[in-house]
């Protein structure tokens, strides 16, 4: 689904007026406030984007809440990807049917997974891996449990060069994995995070190319692995161009089954926003902060330093609704401080002020805050617990 440029412009600039909502004044700034009903537009969006939930394995990192988890699934999403192993008990707690932790198990991390998968036996999990000596120590580990055996996503590097391993190498890593005792090889996890062309058809264009060299490679270790049938491919950016990966051009992969990851996309920020044009979400989150000084003339500072508002990616940290004709000075701990520019020295914000910025990265912003406010129609609703906020829980 490609959506119209100019359409997408234009809800969002309707939608930045509306972020204010009743009550505001008796809130703590800073603060992070949820849009439930953005938060379920751009679920409905994503959905139709890739031809319905059950094609959909979200990442859940951008929100870390086991309240949009929950929404998730009440729309048909059974299938979830975490960073962490705290992610991953929390949308086990919410009765996820499949989880895929997608980040390498090393060190203590790899027992604790173990025990994860034990403790929630109804919970599918999967690991992934590009490293054929942590492999084993995971299949070793899976032996010496109740599980016996682990299910694994061979980690794919699609040219990021973060993790996983080269297209030019796939097959012949798939075939030693399958040797490995206690673990069993299930699918490939084919993100592609450095697909961040600005244009659309640039962007399908270079992930079209990719995926005509990976189809063949699967296809193959289809054919000398039949369980190797699961695919996870694509980001926020990139899941749209990927929405025609189709697997039934052979007998070999008939049984293939193909899921579109993204995560930002649902909480959404000014980052994207301004990076994708094409991508139709609208910001479901904004940071609620007031203006706390006036050193001098036409300068303002707000109570938003980055401690509530992530300090990557570089340059503007977020976009400030509600003032023009302003420019950053500079952002410390607790102060981010703005100046007028020249002309507009007295139409500057005064002491006491509400505004809001939307966060130009909201998966470490989220990660600053133990509750978020939830806002419907104006109105406080709920507030809900950054579930997944800290590394562990139980496991």
């Amino acid at each position: 689904m490609h959506y119209s440029i100019q359409r997408i412009k234009e809800a969002k600039e309707n939608m930045e007026k509306s972020y204010s909502f009743k009550g505001s004044e008796a809130i703590i700034s800073p603060a992070l406030v949820y849009y439930r009903d953005l938060l379920r537009s751009n679920l409905e969006k994503a959905i139709e984007t890739a031809h319905g939930a059950a094609h959909l394995w979200p990442h859940v990192k951008s929100h870390k809440i086991s309240h949009i988890i929950r929404m998730s699934m009440e729309y048909g999403i059974r299938r979830f990807k975490c960073a962490t192993i705290a992610e991953a008990e929390m949308v086990a707690s919410c009765g996820a049917e499949h989880i895929v932790l997608a980040y390498p198990l090393v060190g203590p991390n790899i027992k604790r997974f173990i025990k994860l998968s034990e403790a929630f036996p109804d919970t599918h999990f999967y690991a992934i891996g590009d490293c054929l000596d942590m492999l084993s120590r995971l299949g070793e580990a899976a032996q010496s449990s109740s599980l016996g055996n682990v299910d694994v996503l061979v980690d794919v590097n699609m040219g990021m060069d973060r993790t996983g391993v080269p297209l030019s190498e796939l097959v012949s890593f798939c075939d030693s994995c399958a040797s490995i005792d206690g673990i069993t090889l299930k699918g490939l996890h084919c993100y592609d995070g450095h697909r961040t062309e600005h244009d659309y058809h640039d962007r399908k264009a270079q992930s079209d190319h990719v995926d005509r060299e990976l189809k063949p490679l699967l296809k193959s270790i289809c054919k000398n692995h039949p369980t190797c049938s699961l695919v996870i491919i694509g980001g926020s950016p990139s899941f749209p161009c990927h929405a025609d990966f189709i697997l039934t051009d052979g007998e070999e992969t008939k049984n293939a089954e193909v899921y579109y990851s993204p995560g930002t996309v649902f909480v959404y920020d000014y980052g994207y926003s301004k990076k994708f044009p094409d991508l139709p979400y609208i910001p479901a989150a904004a940071i609620l902060t007031r203006v706390i000084s006036n050193p001098g003339r036409g300068i303002f500072s707000l109570d938003l330093g980055y401690k509530g508002v992530a300090a990557d990616p570089e340059g503007i940290r977020g976009q400030l609704l509600g003032v023009e004709h302003c420019e950053e000075m500079f952002q410390s701990e607790e102060h981010w401080t703005f100046r007028m520019q020249p002309g507009y020295e007295d139409t500057c914000p005064k002491v006491g002020e509400e505004f809001f910025v939307i966060p130009t990265h909201i998966c470490p912003t989220s990660a600053l805050y133990p509750s978020v406010t939830v806002v419907e129609n104006g109105e406080i609703v709920d507030e809900w617990e950054v579930t997944a906020r800290n590394r562990k829980i139980t496991y």
